[in-house]
Formats: C-alpha cells, sequence, structure tokens
C-alpha cells in the first residue's frame, strides 16, 4: 500500500511541475514588442517612424525590417513613447539623444553629420583622382621609354647579329 501511496504522489507532483512549467512557458508569450497599439491612429505613428530608424544592428535595415534584438527593443520603446502621448518629433529626439544621428535613416545635414552625407563622394571623388594620377602617370613611362630610332651604329650590329642567326 505504500509503494502504491508513493507512486501516485510522484505521479501527483510530476503532473503539478508539467502544469507549472506549461503555465510559465505561456505566460512568455503573452507579450510581444511587436504586439499593435489599440489604437490604428497610434499604431500607423509608430509604423511610420519604425521606418525611418535604423537598426544599429543590421545597418542597412530600418527597425521595421529587422529581427535584431536591439531594433525589437527600439520597436517597443516607440510604442510606448507613442501611447504615452509623445509627439513623434520627442520620439526620434529621445531616439538620437540615446543612440545618436546614426539611427535616423535620414540624418540631418549638420556638422556632426557631415561624414554621413558628404563622407562616401569624397571618398569617391579621392579613389578618381589617385586613379586618373596614376593612369597619368603610367602613360607619361610610356611614352618616356618608347622606341627611339637606331643610330647606325646600332643597326649594323644588329643586322650582324641578325645574320648570325641565319
Amino acid at each position: 500500500m505504500k509503494a502504491a501511496t508513493r507512486a501516485m504522489r510522484q505521479v501527483l507532483l510530476g503532473a503539478a511541475c508539467a502544469l507549472w512549467l506549461g503555465l510559465a512557458a505561456g505566460s512568455g508569450l503573452a507579450f510581444t514588442p511587436d504586439e499593435p497599439l489599440d489604437d490604428a491612429a497610434l499604431e500607423a505613428r509608430a509604423r511610420a517612424l519604425h521606418a525611418e530608424l535604423r537598426c544599429l544592428v543590421c545597418q542597412g535595415q530600418s527597425i521595421a525590417d529587422s529581427n535584431a534584438p536591439l531594433a525589437q527593443d527600439m520597436r517597443t520603446i516607440v510604442r510606448e513613447r507613442i501611447a504615452a502621448g509623445a509627439s513623434d518629433d520627442a520620439v526620434r529626439g529621445f531616439l538620437t539623444d540615446r543612440y545618436g544621428d546614426y539611427v535616423l535613416l535620414d540624418p540631418p545635414v549638420k556638422p556632426e553629420t557631415y561624414a554621413l552625407w558628404f563622407g562616401p563622394a569624397a571618398v569617391f571623388v579621392a579613389g578618381a583622382a589617385i586613379a586618373f594620377a596614376l593612369l597619368r602617370r603610367a602613360r607619361a613611362g610610356t611614352r618616356e621609354t618608347g622606341a627611339s630610332p637606331l643610330s647606325a651604329e646600332e643597326r649594323r650590329r644588329l643586322d650582324s647579329l641578325l645574320d648570325d642567326d641565319a
């Protein structure tokens, strides 16, 4: 009888643990960072901001397109701030204060962002200038080493060498 009671307790304890684990796992899925806002207008504002903000992990994607954990956190921040009544500019300001102007896919043109705006063009111009200079130097070198006419002595010597081969 004791063995049957002990077995029954183990079964009940196992069932209770399984139930508890099932409930704990389900409660973790109750909230996702991409849970839409109740108000459709606020959700539209949040999605528009998601498309304007850069994922700092992926760098080439907006936070709307990225699955990186940081992008999910940023989407949550945007939704929380909009739900709290913040304007779009206030949300952008909060994120640029926190992450810098690079977080914006279209950063403002100001001295701090000149490298973002003009850096790629400057690198292209510098590369083109270097390539042009190297080509010019290479062409000048071929002109200097171009074949000059043979002197009479050189011509006579060449003819004698060619006659020896025949």
